[in-house]
């Protein structure tokens, strides 16, 4: 699809075909240069890792339009580190942060006229991936790899944006206790897909998941991380070594705590103690925030602040990151990389 027959104000979050991708190889124990190309089909071997044995990391950020004209980058050195941490716990070999940072740049320049205006709250969405590639049957780690990083136009993850949104207990784990679900791995996101159909064929917007060991914890709201608000104004995120740790929730606590004064920690939050919360949401980069209506366990269904309105901090929270993103609002120091 051609840039100017795009509707930037009825974007959804599907893939759209930008014009140039990054692409890079990693061969013989080192990564090459690197380049743009417009082909968007992997040619790789019928026996890579990736496809057999799911040794694939990939990451998701997005670009920005200011009301200057210029464009943001939000926090892409933290997407490299995290890459970083997956690619650790696959045996990938790791993108260095200046080429990962450097490389979104040139996606980011080399497609800005898919790039939403300011004012039609869209963004450019940027997906870094690599993939374990090469002639291969046996349960290894590959011998050769492909970082590359498309991007396309995108709108609200959830349809009706910034909108209250129900949600439900899944009896699925999503990962393993000591498994990769810290790691942005594909395998984590597959084993989502039917709770996450059974959810929506519930008339739920996603499936809530429980820690995998006792299932008595909150951890993630379908590929979100789940934060609440308390009676006495702390900001509430799940603590555990099985969700992923998400940029965006990592963010919120640091607004929380120095933008708008509350006391901002990461705990534990049991499923059967909802009631201590007056305001709760997901959030994430595709996600931003969403916030949670309620939340059916089993028969008992829990609602928030309202089915139907957002509540007052959840809204100062998501004025506060958006306004950085956008650049409407100081940002942090080191949050901001401009393209």
């Amino acid at each position: 699809m051609s840039a100017k027959d795009i509707d930037f104000n009825n974007l959804g979050f599907s893939y759209i075909k930008t014009d140039l991708r990054y692409i890079s190889y990693w061969k013989d124990g080192k990564w090459d240069d690197g380049q743009l190309t417009e082909d968007n089909v992997l040619h790789i071997s019928e026996g890579s890792p990736s496809l057999h044995y799911g040794q694939q990391s990939f990451e998701g950020l997005k670009a920005y339009r200011c009301k200057d004209g210029s464009i943001n980058l939000f926090r892409p050195d933290k997407n490299a580190e995290r890459m970083q941490a997956s690619c650790d716990r696959l045996l990938m070999p790791e993108v260095p942060t200046d080429v990962f940072v450097e490389a979104c740049k040139q996606v980011v320049k080399a497609n800005e006229a898919y790039l939403p205006p300011y004012g039609t709250g869209g963004s450019l969405y940027l997906r870094p991936f690599i993939i374990g590639t090469g002639d291969n049957i046996g349960v290894n780690a590959a011998r050769e790899y492909i970082f590359s990083i498309f991007c396309m136009p995108v709108g609200p993850y959830f349809k009706g944006g910034m909108t209250p949104h129900n949600f439900v207990v899944s009896s699925y784990d999503r990962a393993a206790p000591n498994g990769t679900g810290a790691a942005k791995v594909g395998g984590n996101y597959a084993a989502s897909l039917l709770a996450g159909k059974e959810a929506r064929e519930r008339k739920f917007s996603d499936a809530i998941y429980l820690d995998p060991a006792t299932h008595t914890l909150i951890e993630e709201v379908g590929a979100a991380n789940f934060f609440g608000i308390t009676e006495d104004d702390e900001f509430v995120t799940p603590l555990s070594p099985s969700i992923l740790p998400s940029i965006t929730k990592y963010s919120l606590l640091y607004l929380a705590e120095h933008r708008l004064g509350l006391k901002a920690t990461e705990g534990l939050v049991p499923i059967d103690g909802l009631e201590q919360f007056k305001e709760a949401g997901a959030c994430g980069t595709a996600a931003v925030i969403t916030p949670i209506g309620g939340i059916q366990n089993g028969d008992d269904f829990h609602v928030f602040y309202s089915e139907t309105e957002v509540g007052p901090i959840t809204t100062k929270l998501y004025d506060e990151l958006v306004g950085i993103q956008y650049g409407d609002v100081m940002a942090p120091d080191g949050w901001i990389f401009k393209v």
